[in-house]
This record gives C-alpha cells, sequence and structure tokens, in this order.
C-alpha cells in the first residue's frame, strides 16, 4: 500500500514517537527502548562488536538472508541496465557481495559509518572486485550528488536509529537515488513481541548477539510509524510485510 508522506502534515515531536507509531497501544508503547546496542557504543570492546557482525553475517548466509534481500533489491531496478547500488549501513558487506554475483554489471558503492566496518569490508572479498567501492558514508549525511545511484539500500539496521535520524536517512536515501529500500525485522504483534522477547532475554548476559537482537527487537518500527516517517520526511513509501519474515518498505520522492 502506497503512503505519500508530507513535510507539512509530519509531527514536530517526531523525536517522541513510540517505534509502534503514533496509533501503538500502551502495552506497546512498554515495549520500547533507547538503550544503545553494543554496535552503537564507543565504551564497548571492538572484539565485541566483531563478534555480533559475525554472527549476523553467518546466520544470514544460514537462512538465506544476504540472497533473498539481494533479490529485493534487483527486482526494484529490473528494468535498469548496470544498476548503480548503494548500500547503507552495511556492517559486513554480505549483501553487496551477494548483489555483485547475481548481477554481472550492477556496480557498488558499499558504506557504513563505523570506519572499523568499513576497514573490515574493504580488507574483505570486495576489494579485488572493480565494481565495487567501499567508503565510509554517514546515512543521514550522504556525501553524493542527487541522483547519483539508481537504488539505495540500508538492510537490517534501520533500527538502530532514533525517528529523527530515521526520516533523514529516507530523505537523503531518496535524494541521492531517488529510491530507497529498507529491510529490517518487522514489529510483531504484542503477544507475539512478548514471545520472542521471552526467548531472548535468558542469553542476552551471556551472548553479545542475544543482547543486540533482544535490544534491537524492542527498537523496530512498525509499519505507522513508518508512515510517520515518512510524512516528516515528505516521501512515499510502501510498506510490505509477510508474517514473521521481513519488513520490506519502498521509499520514493514524491512525483
Amino acid at each position: 500500500m502506497l503512503y505519500m508522506g508530507s513535510a507539512i502534515s509530519g509531527s514536530a515531536d517526531i523525536d517522541g514517537m513510540p517505534r509502534g507509531g503514533p496509533d501503538a497501544c500502551w502495552l506497546d508503547r512498554l515495549l520500547h527502548t533507547d538503550r544503545p546496542e553494543y554496535l552503537d557504543r564507543e565504551d564497548v570492546d571492538a572484539d565485541v562488536k566483531r563478534s555480533v557482525i559475525t554472527a549476523l553475517d553467518r546466520l544470514g548466509a544460514l537462512f538465506g538472508e544476504h540472497d533473498r534481500n539481494a533479490r529485493l533489491v534487483l527486482n526494484e531496478v529490473a528494468d535498469v541496465v548496470d544498476p548503480r547500488i548503494l548500500e547503507l549501513g552495511a556492517g559486513h558487506g554480505a549483501l553487496s557481495l551477494r548483489l555483485l554475483a547475481e548481477h554481472p554489471t550492477a556496480r557498488v558503492t558499499v558504506s557504513d559509518v563505523n570506519r572499523e566496518s568499513v576497514a573490515a569490508i574493504a580488507a574483505g572479498a570486495l576489494a579485488s572486485d572493480p565494481r565495487a567501492e567501499v567508503r565510509v558514508l554517514d546515512a543521514t549525511a550522504i556525501d553524493e550528488p542527487d541522483g547519483s545511484f539508481d537504488i539505495a539500500v540500508f538492510a537490517m539496521s534501520f533500527h538502530h536509529l532514533p525517528p529523527r535520524q530515521a526520516a533523514r536517512v529516507l530523505s537523503e536515501g531518496t535524494r541521492v537515488a531517488g529510491r530507497l529500500v529498507v529491510i529490517d525485522m518487522p514489529r510483531p504483534p504484542v503477544p507475539l513481541h512478548l514471545i520472542r522477547l521471552a526467548t531472548m532475554a535468558p542469553l542476552a548476559p551471556v551472548w553479545p548477539f542475544a543482547h543486540d537482537g533482544l535490544i534491537s527487537s524492542l527498537r523496530t518500527y512498525s509499519p505507522s510509524a513508518y508512515r510517520e516517517l515518512a510524512a516528516h520526511a515528505g516521501v512515499e513509501v510502501d510498506v510490505r510485510t509477510a508474517g514473521l519474515g521481513p519488513q520490506v518498505v519502498v521509499v520514493r520522492r514524491p512525483q
């Protein structure tokens, strides 16, 4: 379902919006935290952060998430002969690897705001691919001219952003690419959310990946939250959900 936002209709108090959206019930509003994940903290050892990123990469490969996400992105540029793709918040760069493997003429700019992540990506398999460029980029202030890419993608890490920064990414991503695909965990109905949290909580104190996964679940955005972010950013969003699978949000500049 396409929803066209307006910068005028966007809430001035976007910072206070719950992750369940402005229409979230009282219990869903309680299932929210501003506590940062290990990946977002400056006081956490780099090895701990790397263990979380490695687990995300391995589990993504095990469950076919990287392949699925690559297909979702390439479906959006099926009519483009030599697509220019920008990956934001890449983390481990596995999605960009799949994009290059699946499309023989695609060119990919792989980026993250974290310099250590970018250094690790640049030292990996993407280093030898002439169609890949690895860069440090802030997704809220992308250092590229308008229309530099055919599509941008922000996969499995959009929930790290507080609302005002998230709205800024919607605006910036569509400025440089026209279309932005956000792929992230869905925010489940409250009963299922409680079950998910209960299964993760015992592991959180001892396993960094579970710790960050628990916080991620509390910080994921609902469809109504995406619509509010779009209203604030003045862009169009098409929110697609399928059960407990990924939530896919296609963002466009108004025509």
